[in-house]
């Protein structure tokens, strides 16, 4: 099936039962939903988009952008998601990259390509003339559906294609893993533009009857307010929220009886944080794995079964995920190698970049670039990414070995290490350390810990003690920056 008329079904089955809610637009009952649907769909065809088109939403998190989405896949279009937080250069280049036929946003912006046809908020908010509203198209499970842009931490951004039938198969798995129903509500914490926000934070409660609240910013100190307020059962975050709310003082203890589960995706969560999330606020975490590559998630930790700190869990349902060697064979006995992914959820490939499709496709397994090994239960224990991968003087270092130790360390927030070029070795580690609010972190402190638990060659040449680690738009370390900064200090 298609998502495509999820609205005007909804508002068939159950016109005054709440579907989203923003702060903006308070609650929108299923009948306003889709009458916004309908309403966004109209101006769209009146400024020319038409089946097969590409229309891009610039939007904070808002219902609008949710809007934008079913009026785009009412008229046979696909969306593509922009970053508010984009130059304009960077927003010229996603809209030129794939061709967008119209932009939704909150202003006007400068730069923007003369193709493109613009309507603002203020626009959808004046009255139309009254007309026949176009008909609903209905698309096929393989048209386009989404271009996400992937976060561009290498080269140019490049929009990744899910089509009708990926979304369907990941709104389906995350309902059949999840059990979401009509007694749902998501709690979106993460941004819109990103794939996870769209697919698993607002699409699958929506296509299972539920509801979905969304938050135009993360605050932690107002976080638990918000659970308290809006008694979702469920929300999805990346590490350095848990990070960041477990930080809060100890006389903060907040209600969370409504949660069934919280999600964590985007970067391996430390199993030390998900020990003190867990006891600390007595709610589940199920860790996953994905990509946008792969609409968003390929293997989770069970609700209702064995979870496994330092694993991201079995494939979800539908999805096969394997480690395979440099030489494209499988691996079967607990070595270490890239993690592939086949299934319904893979991308239909990069837009308008053939060669990159077929380097990151290849005999049906989606190269993700992730270093992993399978577990005797099958579980997917999450090594490192190749490319970030350290050679110190021929020896292999992943990064994510030392981050964990560092972790393990009473009033470490946050770690994150990269590599620094060196003369002789080639190449050495870096570490990067934010200290708890309220710790006296000291470096003889980190350097000391690593002695005692590290090898010589993986212990770090020199540690940085910071108030934070910088991040990327979809939540992960941004090791790139990292990378500059090595680079630029002083010898």
């Amino acid at each position: 099936m298609t998502l495509s008329r999820l609205p005007a079904v909804r508002a068939a089955q159950a016109p005054h039962a709440p579907a989203l809610t923003d702060e903006e637009n308070g609650t929108l009952s299923n009948a306003a939903f889709a009458d916004r649907v309908e309403d966004c769909a109209d101006r769209l065809a009146r400024l020319g988009v038409r089946p097969g088109d590409i229309v891009a939403v610039q939007l904070p998190n808002r219902a609008e952008l949710v809007v934008t989405l079913f009026a785009a896949w009412r008229l046979g279009a696909a969306l593509t998601p922009v970053n508010p937080a984009l130059t304009p250069a960077e927003t010229g280049h996603q809209l030129t990259d794939s061709g967008a036929r119209a932009l939704v946003t909150d202003q006007v912006r400068e730069g923007l390509p003369e193709s493109v046809a613009v309507l603002t908020l203020d626009d959808l908010a004046r009255p139309l003339p009254p007309s026949a509203r176009p008909a609903a198209v209905d698309p096929d499970p393989d048209d386009l559906a989404l271009v996400i842009y992937t976060s561009g931490t290498t080269g140019s951004p490049k929009g990744v294609e899910l089509t009708h039938r990926n979304i369907d198969a990941m709104t389906a798995t995350m309902i059949e893993a999840t059990r979401l129903g009509e007694a749902d509500h998501s709690l979106l914490v993460l941004p819109l533009f990103h794939v996870n926000g769209i697919v698993v934070g607002v699409l699958s409660p929506l296509r299972a009857g539920g509801r979905a609240t969304v938050l135009g910013r993360f605050s932690a100190r107002n976080f638990f307010a918000e659970v308290e307020r809006a008694r979702p059962t469920c929300f999805s975050a990346v590490p350095a929220i848990y990070a960041m709310l477990t930080g809060l003082p100890p006389e903060v203890r907040p209600d969370t009886s409504s949660l069934r589960f919280a999600a964590c995706g985007a970067a391996p969560m430390p199993p030390q944080l998900i020990a003190a999330w867990e006891q600390r606020f007595g709610v589940p975490v199920v860790e996953g794995y994905g990509l946008s590559e792969a609409t968003c998630a390929s293997t989770a930790n069970p609700l209702d079964g064995p979870r496994k700190p330092g694993t991201v869990g079995p494939p979800l349902p539908g999805q096969r995920v394997a480690v395979m060697d440099e030489h494209g064979r499988l691996i079967t006995d607990g070595r270490t190698g890239e993690v592939v992914i086949a299934g319904p959820t893979v991308m239909r490939g990069y837009l308008g970049r053939p060669e990159e499709t077929a380097a990151a496709v290849r005999d049906g397994w989606l190269h993700t670039g992730d270093v992993g090994r399978l577990d005797e239960d099958g579980y997917l224990v999450l090594v490192d990414r190749l490319k970030d991968m350290i050679i110190r003087g021929g020896e292999n270092i992943y990064p994510k070995e030392i981050e964990t130790v560092l972790h393990d360390l009473p009033g470490v927030l946050e770690a994150a290490v990269v590599g620094r070029p060196d003369d002789v070795l080639g190449e050495v580690p870096v570490a990067f350390v934010a200290p708890r609010e309220g710790s006296d972190l000291t470096l003889a402190q980190v350097t000391a810990f690593c002695a005692g638990r590290l090898a010589p060659y993986k212990r770090p040449a020199e540690v940085f003690v910071v108030s934070a680690i910088p991040k990327n738009p979809v939540g992960k370390p941004d090791k790139p920056a990292l990378r500059r900064r090595v680079l630029l200090a002083p010898a």
